[in-house]
């Protein structure tokens, strides 16, 4: 019971990065709010790692490039895309959006590495993208063929092709070394990465302006949005399998879109509802062995 109730704070976890992202992104820039993230997270994984596994891991020479386009997917170009974007839509929207990774990394794995696509889950992808396009368009999907796509979304689209990249390389990579290991190492190269970045963005002179409120979330974010998110959720994976654990992931759009009418005020259209239906609903086809002949 306990696992179970880990993984569904998990996923109301990361449905509560977009409300922390949208509280952050009003008063720090995207380059130095990602690397304060992930400096707060870097600190945690180091730690938790060196706890679990006695020390940190010696890195293979052949891992080196792997681990540091870990970090420049996952880690640099997500949280810069998922800053800006989260400057001019709505969190709800953006959590349905970025909904999609499970969906667009059990697509593009298939053509990739072989791995079987059900006509379930096929279903499952054409829903979620479909709901994704009902979201984004407000209902209208015509309104994306007529220029009506803002840079917010496109952004936040930038979250997905980032993630999907960091997950397919990330394949490779768990082969070699524990996820924890691996995400330790990605953390910490990610906010190397972003250093320069937010120097050159002015983070020193924003530090001292920094409200409580955007430390809490830039807190939440590297906290309980990566670090005991991500401890969680493996451990949920080590005890139940990948497929139970996976079905989990369809909380987070659905807690984003409450949380953000709860806290942000962000209004429940019915295109929001309607996509919220549709890309739950793919995800979870997406992510069951249904249709998926006994062996």
């Amino acid at each position: 019971m306990l696992t179970y109730i880990k993984l569904f704070m998990t996923a109301v976890f990361w449905g509560g990065t977009f409300i922390a992202g949208k509280i952050v992104a009003k008063d720090a820039l995207p380059f130095s709010a990602s690397f304060l993230r992930f400096a707060i997270a870097s600190v945690f994984l180091v730690l938790i790692t060196w706890r679990v596994e006695g020390k940190l891991p010696r890195i293979e020479q052949s891992l080196f490039i792997p681990i540091c386009l870990l970090g420049l997917t996952g880690v640099f170009a997500y949280n810069v895309f998922f800053f800006k974007g989260l400057l001019s839509i709505d969190a709800g929207r953006a959590a349905l959006i970025i909904a999609l990774n499970p969906v667009m990394i059990s697509f593009f794995s298939s053509i990739l590495f072989k791995e079987e696509l059900t006509p379930v889950k096929i279903i499952g992808i054409l829903m979620s993208v479909t709901g994704a396009m009902t979201v984004v368009s407000r209902g209208n999907p015509l309104h994306l063929f007529q220029g009506h796509l803002g840079w917010g979304e496109l952004n936040i689209f930038g979250c997905v092709v980032s993630w999907v990249s960091f997950s397919l390389i990330g394949k490779f990579v768990l082969g070699k070394m524990s996820p924890l290991v691996s995400i330790c190492y990605s953390a910490l190269a990610g906010t190397a990465a972003l250093l320069v970045p937010a120097l050159m963005e002015g983070i020193w002179s924003f530090l001292p302006a920094c409200s409580a409120t955007t430390w809490f979330g830039l807190f939440y974010l590297g906290f309980f949005g990566t670090v005991l998110g991500f401890v969680w959720y493996y451990e949920g994976i080590k005890k139940i399998g990948p497929t139970k654990a996976g079905l989990f992931i369809n909380v987070v759009p659905l807690s984003a879109v409450v949380l953000a009418f709860f806290l942000l005020d962000e209004p429940l259209t019915l295109s929001l509802l309607i996509g919220t239906v549709l890309v739950s609903t793919g995800i979870y086809l997406t992510n069951t062995n249904l249709g998926k002949p006994n062996t």
